[in-house]
C-alpha cells in the first residue's frame, strides 16, 4: 500500500489521470503554479498521488473561470475562509450570467416571433388591436424625416443601451395625427428608440396602452402618404377617430437588400373601436 501511496507518476501519467493536456502541467511548472514533486537529472518532472488534491483545486478554480493570479495568492494563502470567499463570488457570477441567459432566450423568442410574423404578414391589412403600455426613448428632430444627422443620434443612442445586439433595438418616428388630418405627412416632430426592459432614461416616454389601428407600408417611405390616405379613408368610412401620434417602426431591416422591399409597421390610437 505505502508503495502505490509513494508511486512516481510521469507527466504524461499524472496528465493522464487527472484528464488533462500534460502541456498544462508544464504551463503551471513554468508559472511556478503547480510544480513536479521530483525533476530528474535528465529534466523529467514526475508527480505524485499526494499532490493530486492540490491539482484539483487548481483544475477546480480554473473551471470557475478564477484567473492565475487569483488561484496565485489563494495557493500561496490556502485556507477554508479564502476559498468560502471565492465560491461566494463566484456564485454570484454564475447568477448575474444565468439572468443575462434568461434574457438572451427572451429576446431570441422575440426575434423568432418578428420573423415568423413578417412570414405570415398580409401588407394590405388594417387591423384594430389591443397594446400594452411600451417604454419609448424619444429624440427630437426637425421636419424632414431621415437626415444624416438624426441617423447619427439614433445610433449613438442606441450604443448606450446595447448591453446585446440579439435583444433588438427598434427605432421609428412619430407624426402628430392632427398633422395627418391636415394631409401633412411629413410633420415629424420625434424619432423614438423602442429598447427591451429600459429602466430609465432623461428622454423616457411611455407609450399609452390602449385600442391602436395597425397597418403597414411596403417600400420606400414616399409611398407613406398613399397608406395613410387608405387608413384615414377606412377610418372615417367606420366613424373611428384618430388621436395622439402615429408611430411609425421599420420591421425588416436585417433581412432585406433594397429599399422596395422595406416594410413599415404603423401604429395609431383609436376611438371608437373595438380590436378584432
Amino acid at each position: 500500500m505505502s508503495q502505490n501511496i509513494n508511486r512516481l507518476f510521469t507527466i504524461g501519467q499524472f496528465a493522464d489521470l487527472h484528464r488533462i493536456n500534460k502541456k498544462t502541467l508544464m504551463w503551471y511548472d513554468k508559472i511556478n503554479l503547480f510544480k513536479p514533486a521530483l525533476i530528474r537529472e535528465n529534466g523529467y518532472r514526475y508527480y505524485t498521488y499526494e499532490q493530486s488534491p492540490t491539482l484539483e483545486t487548481i483544475l477546480m478554480l480554473r473551471e470557475l473561470n478564477v484567473s492565475i493570479p487569483e488561484i496565485q495568492l489563494f495557493m500561496d494563502n490556502r485556507s477554508a475562509s479564502a476559498l468560502y470567499t471565492i465560491l461566494i463570488d463566484k456564485a454570484s457570477e454564475v447568477d448575474r450570467k444565468i439572468e443575462c441567459l434568461k434574457q438572451i432566450k427572451q429576446a431570441l423568442t422575440i426575434q423568432k416571433k418578428g420573423i415568423e410574423t413578417l412570414q405570415s404578414l398580409d401588407i394590405s391589412a388594417i387591423q384594430i388591436i389591443k397594446q400594452q403600455t411600451q417604454p419609448l426613448i424619444l429624440l427630437q428632430t426637425t421636419k424632414g424625416g431621415f437626415s444624416e444627422k438624426e441617423m447619427e443620434m439614433l445610433t449613438d443612442e442606441a450604443g448606450k443601451h446595447k448591453e446585446h445586439r440579439i435583444y433588438g433595438i427598434s427605432y421609428g418616428a412619430m407624426i402628430p395625427v392632427s398633422s395627418l388630418y391636415d394631409g401633412d405627412f411629413d410633420n415629424y416632430t420625434t424619432f423614438f428608440l423602442r429598447v427591451p426592459k429600459v429602466k430609465s432614461a432623461p428622454n423616457l416616454y411611455m407609450r399609452p396602452a390602449g385600442t391602436y389601428f395597425q397597418a403597414y407600408c411596403k417600400g420606400s417611405w414616399d409611398n407613406l402618404p398613399r397608406r395613410y390616405g387608405e387608413i384615414l379613408q377606412y377610418a372615417a368610412e367606420h366613424k373611428i377617430e384618430l388621436y395622439g401620434y402615429s408611430y411609425e417602426t421599420g420591421i425588416n431591416e436585417t433581412v432585406i437588400d433594397s429599399m422596395d422591399e422595406y416594410i413599415t409597421r404603423i401604429e395609431i390610437p383609436v376611438r371608437n373601436a373595438s380590436p378584432i
